[in-house]
């Protein structure tokens, strides 16, 4: 008994402790006030957590109790007022989201991104309405944008079809004008989701060639059928976010969650993983599932399928040549050609 209610003591602190630092950096990140009053508000939440541990330490449980579960209620009220919305003040990139429409075989997006890049300040938008037939659909490429070592990286899909396009995929932090990109951020509401698609051009060379990323390309082993299947959930899931809005969240609804959960839909019984948490290990991933090609050992594959420097090389070339240059030596099944 007493091992028990030491036990219980000390996961009842860690609740407290818990709760102090949650509510300390909810505060911080979104409470509607300049930053000022948001540390005192964060001050404020921390000192009557403080407060609750002493009342545990001085035998005041049932005092502590009650304003733990106040302050706490207090809080959740206030946090669950925090809608995800579709009409903000968006940054330019990502002030639109992409919707599809598939009539037969022909698939209809309105809002592909294609922009012209320059620099990351300096840019010529340009948002169009594309159509892609698909029973011209090929292969489907999985893209690693790493921005900070092995672990993180971004992820996107692309597919090719016979006539030579492409259409790159990417589902990202949905950022409001002048506001800077937080990992921890994102664990606090401080962004929607937004589903882009578009031109390879746009999305890889602003990664590549701007941004200076370590970006990776790897051909999936995905029949047609399949191919069509996995751009259809992705369809789906844009119509959808564009209706219903959620929330990013760094852990759990990233780049790389909701590429798992789409490949979910095509192959139910895949289990979940911790590399799709530690998003730059996503191809592991699919290496050791067999989705990618396996004559040659990872580490080998994962050296051939970088495509920066030949990203960087094209960097002037039109949008077809540009996908062709990227896929130069790239081992797999062949893409679009």
């Amino acid at each position: 008994m007493r091992l028990f209610r030491s036990l219980l003591n000390v996961a009842l602190v860690l609740t407290v402790i818990g709760f102090a630092c949650w509510g300390a950096l909810a505060l911080w990140f979104r409470a509607p006030f300049e930053p000022p009053v948001r540390i005192g508000f964060s001050t404020l939440w921390v000192a009557v957590l403080l407060g609750v541990l002493v009342g545990l330490a001085y035998g005041r449980r049932r005092t502590a109790l009650a304003l733990l579960i106040v302050a706490v209620a207090a809080l959740l009220t206030w946090w669950s007022t925090l809608l995800p919305s579709n009409d903000r003040d968006w940054a330019a990139d990502v002030a639109r989201t992409v919707r599809g429409q598939v009539n037969g075989d022909i698939l209809t997006l309105t809002n592909a991104r294609n922009f012209d890049w320059r620099s990351e300040s300096d840019f010529t938008p340009q948002w169009e309405t594309r159509r892609y037939d698909l029973s011209k659909l090929v292969s489907v490429d999985l893209i690693a944008g790493h921005w900070m070592g092995e672990e993180i990286a971004h992820t996107m899909v692309s597919f090719g079809f016979s006539d030579g396009r492409f259409l790159i995929w990417s589902i990202e932090m949905r950022l409001r004008k002048n506001q800077v990109f937080s990992a921890l951020g994102g664990l606090f509401k401080t962004a929607e989701l937004v589903t882009l698609a578009g031109d390879e051009r746009d999305m890889i060379r602003l990664r590549s060639n701007l941004r200076q990323e370590d970006v990776r390309l790897y051909r999936l082993k995905a029949s047609p059928n399949v191919a069509r299947e996995v751009l259809l959930t992705y369809v789906d899931e844009a119509n959808d976010l564009a209706e219903h809005p959620r929330w990013y969240n760094t852990l759990t609804t990233n780049c790389t969650t909701v590429v798992f959960h789409i490949a979910k839909v095509v192959a139910p019984d895949m289990v979940f993983d911790w590399r799709v948490l530690a998003s730059g290990f996503l191809p592991d991933f699919a290496y050791d599932h067999g989705a990618l090609d396996r004559s040659l050992p990872f580490a080998e594959l994962r050296e051939r399928s970088k495509i920066s420097l030949r990203a960087r090389a094209a960097d002037a070339a039109p949008s077809a040549q540009f996908s062709q240059a990227i896929r130069t030596h790239i081992p797999g099944v062949a893409s679009a050609p």
